[in-house]
């Protein structure tokens, strides 16, 4: 055993850490042990505190416990957690009375164990799905982590289960309304669903229905919220097309609504407009924050649509959700989520809330023809909280609050919105929660960032996090340019030619805290994951001395070597987002930011990298090879430490106990660095 740190060798060629891509071959393999083993041996020390966290955050939750049934025809569903079992288990129970959310565990059905399935292994399930009369489970199973599905059919009277003899799915299972036709998707070599099979219950084969050569485009089949049709969405990053088929004649072709036309993105669903059936199509047609239109027919034909809510240039549609008697809009104007009601014969209202800063999303749509949907509500300081929306007069009822067990005061808290000023003089949004006794003192800080693909983060509240929290640490979100946060101009102002403004937001968002004396750098930590973790990779070969520690998960860090191969997963199909780098141009552009490219001989902070072994969207090389470099280049004694979870993909480990470990292990590594002992 060594007391130094696993180095990588170098190989020939420009990039002298390729042979990390060889993936399963012992030198690899050895390698990604021997940093595990590294990992281990430096954290060793951090174990009874690890073990300690890992309690600690099991302690605050209420392990035992139920989601809120959701009715459907004459069953309520549900699932529950049991304290000691890493999964939810999936179940019904007869519905009492049309407005009862009653349930007996002596009257309850149990669909699906995945503790059972898993057994003791990787499992993520693609789809739960029952079928319109409620006889049948569609289901699918990942054992592997690499997105790769088998799919199940179980026969609820019998409780007899099928395996589909379909390889390559991409988990997704859609059935129509005979009860016996069900809809899945195939990868290609490229992990991109690309066609779209019929198969009939009871058979053995599957026709396919649509092939989707263009390699940026993904296809997904889904219900429309009337359960009258099926939409099959095509999509890239900037444009799409949509196909729809009567649910009542799966064996009928789709019909194309509009033709696809370079960066024009449409989504639709099927429910009522003034006592009628209407299509509701979500368009940017008119401008970048998009509109909604509606349209009679079987086919909502564009040249039919005609506008119901006009694009407005200060606030976002970011989707519908339709009711017999109303729809609601969900918006997102000045930063924040909105969601806007128009009930039948009534005028259109807002849903009100208590916080400043927060989350909000439909949960919960619940059956066409009912009253109510359910709200989704939380905030950095305030547990989750799913909140009844009667739809006709906007009352509001909330139905269950996420226990935090234990001495828990959300007031005790205090969630802060601040504006950090960006090189070129935007405005870029931070959320941030602290204890309320420890404002106006520099603490130790914990810096989140994303900032890609339009993707919002809404505060969000975290068991977990309380273990920061409690022991002097802030967290802080950066809502910098690339994620969705402001809008569509928002996020392509971080994509693209673009791209440095995420980059440089995050790293105004840090220097903000730093001058309004929340932290100091020697206390600030910074984290991202995924494409987060290329915005941490850049921040650092930027800005090292800013920060103290990071953390980068499943990083997508070598992005120029990934870019340049359209063999891999999902390459092409992220041309849009950060350019096809064989134009030199955009070459020139990736490689100016790319974080394996550009690590260079100085100090960097300490950090902790994680990858999946299986993970198919970035892959375990990227973080490897990363490392390699860093320890090949950095001045500093700094630690450096790679994990590579060889059980798991891009999620990381898939048991909840086991997830818990792994926050409990990036905590006690934070603690570490910031010289805090328990």
């Amino acid at each position: 055993m060594t007391n130094t740190a696993p180095k990588a060798r170098m190989g020939d060629g420009a990039d002298p850490y390729a042979w990390l891509q060889e993936r399963d071959t012992p030198e690899v393999l050895s390698y990604l042990d021997a940093e595990n083993a590294w990992l281990e041996r430096q954290l060793a020390a951090q174990q009874p505190l690890r073990d300690a966290l890992f309690e600690e955050i099991r302690g605050r939750i209420q392990e035992t416990d139920l989601t809120l049934p959701s009715p459907w025809g004459p069953w309520l569903y549900y699932t529950r957690t049991t304290a000691g079992d890493e999964y939810p288990r999936h179940y019904r129970h007869p519905r009492l009375a049309s407005d009862s959310l009653a349930i007996s565990t002596a009257t309850e059905q149990l669909l699906l164990d995945p503790n059972t399935l898993a057994g003791g292994g990787f499992l993520a399930i693609g789809t739960v799905a029952v079928s319109p009369d409620h006889t049948q489970l569609a289901y699918s199973l990942d054992t592997q982590g690499d997105e790769t599905y088998r799919l199940f059919i179980k026969d609820l009277a019998t409780g007899a289960v099928t395996e589909l003899p379909f390889e390559d799915c991409d988990g997704s299972m859609t059935w129509a309304n005979d009860n016996q036709t069900l809809f899945f998707a195939t990868l290609d070599d490229t992990h991109r669903p690309f066609r779209l099979w019929r198969h009939r219950r009871g058979t053995e084969s599957a026709d396919c229905v649509f092939e989707e050569p263009d390699g940026r485009f993904f296809l997904h089949c889904y219900r429309t919220s009337s359960e009258r049709h099926l939409v099959l969405q095509l999509g890239s990053k900037t444009t799409s097309e949509s196909w729809v088929l009567d649910a009542n004649t799966p064996q009928q072709p789709f019909n194309r609504v509009a033709a696809r036309l370079e960066g024009h993105e449409y989504d639709l669903d099927h429910g009522c407009l003034h006592g009628q059936w209407q299509w509701f199509v979500r368009t940017n047609a008119d401008g970048i924050n998009f509109a909604v239109y509606h349209c009679e027919g079987e086919v909502p034909l564009r040249e039919r649509w005609q506008c119901l809510v006009p694009h407005d240039p200060q606030v976002m549609i970011e989707g519908v959700v339709l009711n017999r008697g109303a729809h609601a809009l969900s918006l997102r104007e000045n930063g924040l989520p909105v969601i806007e009601v128009h009930p039948a014969g009534a005028s259109a209202y807002r849903v009100q809330l208590p916080d400043a800063a927060y989350s909000l999303y439909v949960q919960d749509a619940l059956e066409f023809e009912g009253p109510h949907i359910r709200l989704r509500y939380e905030a950095l300081n305030r547990p989750a909280q799913v909140r009844q929306l009667t739809l006709a007069g906007g009352e509001q009822q909330v139905l269950k609050q996420t226990p935090v067990l234990g001495d828990f005061d959300a007031d005790a808290y205090i969630s802060q919105r601040l504006w950090a000023t960006a090189s070129d003089g935007t405005q870029v949004p931070i959320s941030l929660v602290m204890r309320r006794d420890l404002q106006g003192q520099a603490v130790p800080l914990y810096l989140y960032g994303y900032g890609a693909y339009g993707t919002t983060l809404d505060p969000w509240f975290s068991h977990a996090r309380l273990s920061l929290l409690e022991r002097g640490f802030a967290f802080a979100i950066a809502h910098v340019r690339g994620g969705g946060e402001m809008g569509e101009a928002w996020y392509r102002a971080g994509k693209l030619a673009h791209k440095q403004n995420t980059f440089g937001d995050f790293i105004a968002c840090a220097e903000h805290l730093v001058s309004h004396g929340l932290t100091t750098p020697t206390q600030l930590a910074i984290s991202g994951g995924s494409a987060g973790g290329l915005l941490i990779g850049a921040v650092l070969n930027q800005r090292p001395a800013l920060f103290a520690a990071a953390v980068a998960e499943v990083p997508f860090v070598d992005t120029l070597n990934t870019m340049l191969d359209p063999d891999l997963p999902l390459t092409v199909t992220e041309y849009d987002e950060w350019g096809n780098p064989q134009e030199p141009e955009v070459y020139a552009r990736i490689k100016a930011y790319a974080p394996y490219e550009n690590v260079s001989a100085q100090p960097y902070p300490a950090m902790l990298v994680v990858a999946g072994y299986n993970d198919s969207r970035v892959q375990y090389w990227e973080a490897a090879k990363w490392v390699a470099r860093l320890r090949a280049m950095k001045t500093d004694n700094n630690l450096l430490l790679l994990k590579t979870e060889m059980g798991a993909g891009h999620g990381g480990m898939s048991g909840r106990y086991q997830a818990l470990r792994d926050v409990a292990l990036e905590y006690a590594f934070l603690m570490r660095v910031m010289g805090l002992a328990s």
